[in-house]
């Protein structure tokens, strides 16, 4: 399978699976880290996760009423916060180099998009 690289405004994301170290990376328009395939793997699984929670939530909050989601293990913590319509994405990496990042409410929707397609890559 070839590297990828899909981006859009305020991101992007990279797979290139025959990479030695890290086969992913995730950033924006002006940053970005590179991510070992566990790094991602989880990065993806927790985005997803905390997507789907907000969206259950959905009927317990009121319109006004922002939230906080947050996912974490050994390696990477991730949140989610908003409301139920608009939230931005945040994550830092907890192992050897560290690192962070924050996309925009609308830069979120298109990252969550393109995990849902990681099979792709």
């Amino acid at each position: 399978m070839a590297r990828q690289l899909r981006s859009g405004v305020g991101w992007r994301v990279g797979w290139e699976p025959e990479a030695l170290s890290f086969q992913a990376l995730v950033g924006a328009d002006d940053w970005a880290v590179e991510l070992t395939q566990t790094e991602f793997d989880d990065f993806c699984r927790f985005a997803l996760q905390l997507s789907e929670a907000i969206e259950q939530m959905r009927s317990e909050l009121m319109e006004e009423e922002a939230i906080a989601c947050e996912a974490s293990n050994d390696a990477l913590w991730m949140e989610v916060r908003g409301d139920c319509d608009a939230y931005q994405l945040s994550f830092i990496v907890l192992t050897g180099r560290r690192a962070e990042g924050c996309w925009s409410i609308e830069a979120t929707k298109e990252i969550l998009r393109v995990i849902q397609m990681v099979q792709v890559f």
